[in-house]
């Protein structure tokens, strides 16, 4: 991850002063003394709070990644129905990230994630009561819909985590903090699983209801036990600048092909495999011993593509992810063309592996893209300084920009399997799309980030 989540930043009161009941009215994370006595405890205990609330915002942002292997015959809904049903989640969850960072800095990050969390039970609530046969398609389809609120919950949480810790620890707690909340894809499926496993297909509305508890705690923790930092702004004009920025579009695109495949494919695996296999497949319960398997995977093994990245650097390590991912659509294409299940299965996993890898990594790149540009201003300029402050300012804004963009990946992928099942009857269409696209993307990478020549960005 990241050392920035976000536009907002801190500003620090010269001395300790008390506020409010979880209102902070002085906070120096930098400061090792204040760090030691006062600091670690505080972050530490609003990152625990803040996982569990963006995990089961993650959860409910993916219920209808599970919901709809229970929507049989009796709720006349075609596969191409079915792949919009999971699209419409993530068009919003995209639509939300950029208002929803900037909210932490209007509103407090205890505030909002109050109210965030509180705002999960709008979809959560009636599709407890109306999710049975004889809903009617445009009633699912503003449901699903709704549950996009829990898509905007990762980038509050990002931006409220952000400011709670010191640079030299920001990528850790916001690597925990990306990887708990990416956990709940996993989470709400195998809560999917254990419903279709002993209630059976004909109970879908349980699975919101298992969560409303949970989203009802998620708001009275953060109430208990997150604090406001009042002295956080947003940075003004940040937003319009890094829009400017090359750089952000082209690692819009990259992530994309990372996030977004992680998020689309999570959303419609449980379906892809029900309809490349369904006589392996021939109940949803079938399709959901295996749903929760890439997702999971593809969260545990994000922090492994910061690591690398820091290693090996992060332009190469996505450059050679995005090879696997092209391979690894490569191989699906063909499984599914020859009937094997276990290719088909290994490629599919490929691609969890390689999204999850390309999440750290593309997050690793984008600080050093504006580092290496900073050295270059402040020999330029001769004012290091300033040129520091305008990295910090654009790879905040970036990282906001970024995210929006990349999670519109997740509707791009049902997109390309819904046209694609109803153009041929088969994914075949889609697996050479999202081919080419990794294919773009790693050309992409190779020409702006590790081409030999006297533009090309040193420590990127």
């Amino acid at each position: 991850m990241s050392t920035l989540a976000s536009t907002t930043t801190v500003t620090a009161e010269p001395a300790p002063t008390a506020g409010g009941r979880h209102r902070i009215t002085d906070w120096r994370p930098e400061d090792p003394t204040f760090w030691r006595t006062t600091g670690a405890r505080i972050a530490r205990r609003n990152l625990w709070v803040s996982i569990f609330a963006e995990h089961v915002g993650f959860s409910v942002w993916s219920l209808w990644s599970v919901t709809v292997l229970f929507l049989g015959p009796a709720y006349g809904i075609d596969p191409a129905g079915k792949f919009l049903l999971t699209a419409v989640p993530a068009a919003l969850g995209a639509v939300l990230r950029l208002p929803y960072t900037l909210a932490v800095a209007r509103f407090g990050g205890r505030n909002w994630t109050i109210v965030s969390a509180l705002m999960l039970l709008v979809p959560a609530v009636p599709m407890t009561i109306l999710l049975e046969p004889g809903v009617s398609y445009t009633t699912l389809m503003v449901l699903a819909c709704l549950t996009g609120v829990g898509g905007g919950n990762f980038a509050s949480s990002m931006a409220n985590i952000n400011l709670f810790f010191p640079e030299r620890l920001k990528g850790r707690a916001l690597g925990l903090n990306a990887g708990g909340g990416n956990l709940g894809v996993p989470a709400v499926q195998l809560v999917g699983l254990a419903v279709l496993a002993t209630a059976g297909a004909a109970y879908p509305r349980l699975v919101p209801a298992v969560y409303l508890p949970l989203i009802v705690l998620a708001a009275l923790a953060s109430a208990r036990w997150l604090d406001n930092l009042p002295n956080a702004r947003n940075e003004p004009g940040a937003l319009r600048e890094a829009a400017r920025e090359p750089h952000t579009w082209v690692m819009s695109l990259l992530y994309i092909g990372t996030f977004g495949s992680f998020i689309g494919f999570g959303f419609a695996f449980g379906q892809v495999l029900q309809l490349q296999f369904a006589d392996r497949f021939p109940t949803p319960v079938d399709a959901a011993w295996l749903t929760f398997l890439g997702p999971l995977i593809g969260s545990l093994i994000r922090p492994v593509g910061g690591q690398l990245a820091d290693r090996l650097g992060g332009a190469r390590v996505t450059f050679w992810n995005f090879v696997g991912m092209a391979i690894g659509a490569s191989l699906v294409l063909y499984a599914a063309r020859e009937r094997s299940f276990p290719l088909y299965l290994t490629g599919f996993l490929s691609l969890f592996v390689f999204s999850g890898i390309g999440n750290g990594s593309t997050y690793k790149m984008i600080p050093a893209i504006f580092r290496a540009r900073a050295v270059t201003e402040g020999e330029l300029t001769g004012d290091v300084e300033a040129a520091e402050r305008r990295a910090r300012r654009l790879s905040g804004s970036l990282i906001g920009i970024a995210g929006a963009v990349g999670a519109s990946g997740g509707v791009l992928v049902n997109v390309a399997f819904r046209q694609s099942f109803l153009t041929s009857g088969n994914a075949d269409a889609a697996y050479i799309a999202f081919i080419g696209w990794y294919a773009l993307c790693f050309g992409l990478t190779w020409a702006v980030y590790l081409r030999p020549g006297p533009r090309r960005l040193a420590g990127v």
